[in-house]
């Protein structure tokens, strides 16, 4: 017996509420409250980005809009597509759509006369009790929307009488075989994300796509991570895919393939260095709000610096840095400000005396407030990953890969926090927080990576010391 399929309309990836510059990974409002409570209810679950590219994905998508049994819309981000396909499915359909979003969206318009369900969205992640609440929450309402079938369509509320449309005989079949593909789809998901890199074949879904490139940048494989992105941005750019991101103006897999570029160093790293900027030049970094946009050119120009290839990319880098910081206190871009004030302070750009006394002096505060900013983010972390460990027995796997990812994010906001008091010369406060970093459990690249960091900050300090004197006289 055929099960019932349920289409999921929202973006994918970490995207940028433009209102408020919070950044928010979509996907994890997918795994961790929309699918599993989908599939419990009986439902095949599949978004956009898991559709087979075999044809048009456009077409498959506005047969959804029309035919699947019951449609969840997320306009988390106030995202114009998902917002459009809402409305297409309003027009369709009288009945069994759900409407969701996290609970800071500014919506762009009127929808009070919609019932939206929010959730609490973290940004980087989702708490656990969250996790559970909105579950359960969100079972009940699948329940009552397939039940009652009641009328939740604005358009078949207000213009009572309007007649739906339907799809001809010859049309059906082909949509009834397009619902069986779609079951495959959920039924072989999970196997398909995990198989080996290869050349990407013309059915691969873009998730399928997306998940083998964070695969490669998770296993340093930059080379096999530039294919990957690069065939998902080149899948149906014309059509729904592109509403989700897959075009070459997507902002998070434009991210991911700079990403894996410059890391990748292929020819030389100059070139690959060059070459990521380019791609990164769609986002327009110079005029951008987005942290991570602004964090990525500011690596590159960092590193192109670090290269012998002019003053001015030290310049560019810190502006980036400077922008990505202050937009919404992020403290990566706030401690790579300092370390490049530091920088520029050892360089020739500025050679009066009292003008590197101003960066030194510039690069101290941002500790200061980075301090806080951490201490704040680490806390918050580990009340998270505590109440999550209380409740392991009610979170299923895919939540327990999010406790994981948790980890690693405090891990990187305890050596960002340790980094700043180093660079303050508060010494005792860096062993305090070294100490802690190694009793973390990590990666052994991560301590390694915040090691090579502070070595060069060290030689910095220790070159800049007569003027640090100075300024304590």
């Amino acid at each position: 017996m055929p099960q019932g399929n349920c289409f999921v309309v929202m973006g994918f990836g970490t995207k940028t509420d433009l209102v408020t510059g919070r950044q928010l990974d979509l996907n994890k409002s997918y795994r961790l409250l929309i699918k599993p409570v989908v599939k419990k209810k009986g439902l095949v679950c599949v978004r956009a980005d898991e559709i087979r590219h075999s044809g048009s994905i456009e077409a498959q998508m506005y047969q959804e809009l029309l035919t699947a049994d019951l449609v969840i819309a997320d306009l988390s981000t106030a995202n114009p597509n998902a917002i459009y396909e809402l409305g297409i499915r309003h027009a369709l359909r009288p009945h069994t759509t759900i409407v969701i979003s996290e609970n800071k969206l500014t919506y762009p318009f009127d929808l009070n006369h919609i019932l939206i369900t929010s959730y609490t969205h973290l940004g980087d992640s989702i708490d656990f009790d969250e996790v559970i609440r909105f579950r359960q929450v969100l079972g009940d309402v699948i329940v009552a929307v397939l039940t009652k079938q009641a009328t939740d369509s604005p358009v078949y509320t207000f213009l009572q009488g309007l007649t739906p449309p339907f799809l001809k005989a010859k049309v059906t079949q082909a949509v009834a075989a397009a619902g069986q593909a779609l079951e495959e789809v959920g039924n072989t998901l999970k196997e398909e994300v995990t198989s080996s890199y290869g050349s990407p074949e013309k059915d691969q879904t873009l998730a399928m796509l997306i998940q083998q490139g964070e695969d490669a940048i998770r296993d340093s494989d930059f080379d096999s991570a530039k294919v990957f992105f690069n065939n998902a941005l080149k899948i149906d750019t014309t059509a729904s895919a592109s509403r989700y991101g897959a075009n070459p103006q997507d902002q998070y897999m434009v991210q991911r393939l700079v990403l894996a570029t410059y890391k990748a160093k292929k020819p030389d790293p100059v070139s690959a260095l060059t070459q990521a900027l380019t791609l990164l030049e769609p986002l327009n970094p110079k005029e951008s709000n987005d942290p991570e946009t602004l964090g990525l050119a500011g690596a590159i120009e960092k590193r192109l610096f670090d290269l012998e290839q002019g003053n001015d990319h030290l310049s560019r880098s810190i502006r980036y840095y400077e922008r990505g910081y202050l937009i919404k206190d992020d403290w990566y871009n706030g401690i790579n400000l300092a370390f490049l004030l530091n920088l520029r302070a050892d360089s020739s750009i500025y050679p009066a005396k009292v003008e590197k006394i101003a960066d030194i002096v510039w690069a101290n505060r941002v500790r200061r407030e980075i301090i806080i900013l951490c201490q704040e983010n680490i806390d918050a972390m580990q009340d998270q990953i505590n109440r999550a460990q209380q409740k392991a027995t009610e979170i299923d796997m895919t939540a327990r890969a999010e406790i994981d990812k948790l980890k690693e994010d405090q891990f990187w906001c305890m050596a960002t926090k340790a980094e700043a008091h180093f660079g303050l010369g508060e010494l005792d406060a860096y062993r305090e927080a070294r100490l802690a970093l190694e009793e973390f459990p990590s990666s052994g690249w991560m301590l390694e990576s915040f090691e090579t960091q502070l070595n060069k900050l060290s030689s910095l300090l220790e070159k800049q010391a007569p003027l640090l004197q100075s300024i304590n006289e």
